[in-house]
């Protein structure tokens, strides 16, 4: 059974840094794209990063300079560098890999505050 494991949340001051890792455990997968959603409390889930099985990355444009979205093919592994951070970058950051479905990690909590 193929799970995908979130690493890498916790708190941080603003202007800080953080590393989301996100990891398939299980069988061999192919896989397409990857990315990264979050949600804050009484919030919708938000779309933050996307990056193709090419290297091809989107943002949504209020992480666009701060946050770099990358992947590990031999791994299965997508990645979230997340500087400077801001407290409204406080959610759970959600990762998704999508193979003949779209498999979800279970979030981790980032959370942006002095």
């Amino acid at each position: 059974q193929v799970q995908f494991v979130e690493s890498g949340g916790g708190l941080v001051q603003p202007g800080g840094s953080l590393r989301l890792s996100c990891a398939a455990s299980g069988g061999i997968l192919s896989i397409a794209g990857m990315g990264w959603y979050r949600q804050a409390p009484g919030q919708e889930r938000e779309l933050v990063a996307v990056v193709s099985s090419g290297g091809s990355t989107w943002y949504t444009g209020s992480v666009k300079g701060r946050f770099t979205i990358s992947r590990d093919n031999a791994k299965n592994t997508v990645y979230l560098q997340m500087n400077s951070l801001k407290p409204e970058d406080t959610a759970v950051y959600y990762c998704y890999a999508d193979s003949w479905r779209r498999y979800w990690g279970q979030g981790t909590q980032v959370t942006v505050s002095s």
